[in-house]
């Protein structure tokens, strides 16, 4: 809106106004509705309207809205923390609570450098994480990502991180590779940067248990995680895994990572702690490297305003509950099982679709100009953008990015529709991309 004194994240286009939510649709101010196939950045995982964690957020506004965590603690956080240590993998029982994702990870970086400083191996402070991976637009989350288009205007103010390859077997698997094969070759990878950097030089490996926002909800193949884990173990190296976009449920568990069946030394969550009721995030952290630092310096050199927010955890207390006490993770695998197959059966021998993949309620949709030779669109094209445009204007949220293969070329589509959503709105979803797709890339076919 050219009258605006909003700062948008655009400048050269006007947006819809939206003024209220009605289970998976958002409505704006021409009561024109939206179909939300991407939870906005899939955060909204029980729609727009949830009763129960609008009630508990206007208790808990009633009693206390805000209290500085260097004075007092909750009620709220603390129910929260010990709910979410309880269903963790095993050992991270420490929970700080943050205001996003971004600060999750900019928290377990600077508790990585921190444990080791305390336990008197200061020399540790080099990060490796994936090329095309993306762990948040704060300076240090931003460094340890690999997206090169996030990262083009900021690169001279950011530390150095190394890079290795992504899992990510639709492009980078060879043709006389098992899955196995593949996985253990781009995981030993790790290894090898390592050996490169010094062993005593390393600190953390960094990566997203499936891949969110940069390529596409790409899923490891089976043993990678398991061969990180090793390969961390060998040389001493903490395994942070980001489950901002892909935990909390969104791919069918609580945690991603109970799917590779590896336990992460600090892992880190947001987007779906609180469904986008309340701005929430949070670190969790093993015991042994919490008690690093209580039998330690006895703080943790960090910390922000709105930390542990009574209301913010008040709602994602209720939102937790909601999704363990009415058993919504097996209906995540249920309906993405639904979603993936109408996906197929609409749009999967489209010309233009290279891949459809993901797990759960967590789905990517690869663009090409050429199915057989996975060939991309130019990047002048701007395919990704023209799609999300397009599917706006029939009603329908979905999240297209450029950059797939390599922060530059490539077009994908991601889907992360909140987990209330029916069959009758998978199938909207499924044709509304069938035709936005069809409309688009025709004309640059």
């Amino acid at each position: 809106m050219k009258s605006s004194n909003i700062f948008p994240r655009h400048t050269n286009y006007d947006l819809p106004n939206a003024v209220r939510g009605e289970g998976c649709y958002i409505i704006d101010k021409n009561e024109k509705w939206y179909l939300d196939a991407s939870g906005g950045a899939a955060v909204s995982s029980l729609g727009h309207s949830d009763k129960t964690v609008q009630k508990a957020i206007i208790e808990q506004t009633e009693k206390l809205a805000f209290a500085h965590t260097s004075f007092f603690t909750s009620d709220p956080a603390e129910k929260l923390a010990r709910l979410l240590a309880d269903k963790s993998p095993s050992g991270l029982n420490k929970v700080y609570f943050v205001s996003s994702g971004s600060e999750a990870v900019e928290a377990s970086l600077k508790l990585a450098r921190q444990y080791f400083v305390e336990i008197g191996q200061p020399e540790r402070h080099r990060v490796i994480s994936r090329k095309q991976s993306y762990h948040g637009n704060t300076l240090g989350a931003l460094a340890a990502g690999g997206n090169v288009w996030r990262r083009t205007f900021f690169e001279k103010i950011l530390i150095d991180t190394s890079l290795i390859s992504p899992c990510y077997p639709y492009r980078h698997q060879k043709n006389n590779e098992t899955e196995i094969e593949y996985g253990l070759r781009v995981a030993n990878e790790l290894e090898d940067q390592i050996k490169f950097l010094g062993s005593k030089n390393v600190m953390a490996f960094i990566a997203e248990t499936v891949v969110g926002a940069t390529a596409g909800a790409v899923t490891p193949v089976t043993g990678y995680f398991k061969r990180i884990r090793e390969i961390c173990d060998k040389y001493g190296i903490l395994l942070i895994l980001d489950e901002v976009m892909c935990g909390m449920g969104r791919t069918g568990s609580l945690f991603a990572c109970d799917e590779e069946e590896i336990i992460p030394d600090i892992i880190t969550i947001a987007k779906g702690l609180g469904a986008g009721y309340q701005p929430i995030g949070a670190m969790m952290c093993q015991d042994y490297i919490y008690d690093a630092i209580s039998n330690g310096s006895g703080f943790f050199q960090h910390g922000h305003t709105y930390l542990g927010h009574p209301i913010a955890c008040a709602a994602s207390l209720a939102v937790l509950t909601k999704l363990i006490d009415e058993g919504m993770f097996k209906q995540v695998k249920e309906k993405g099982n639904i979603l993936q197959r109408t996906l197929q059966r609409d749009i999967g021998q489209n010309q233009f679709v290279g891949d459809i993949r993901g797990r759960g309620l967590f789905r990517g949709i690869e663009i090409v100009k050429n199915k057989s030779t996975k060939e991309p669109f130019p990047k002048k094209f701007n395919i990704a953008n023209k799609i999300k445009k397009e599917a706006l204007n029939i009603g329908l949220i979905c999240y297209p990015m450029q950059g797939t293969i390599d922060g530059s070329i490539g077009d994908h589509i991601l889907l992360a529709p909140p987990f209330i959503i029916n069959e009758n709105e998978i199938n909207e979803i499924s044709l509304k991309l069938k035709s936005t797709i069809e409309n688009v890339c025709d004309e640059y076919k």
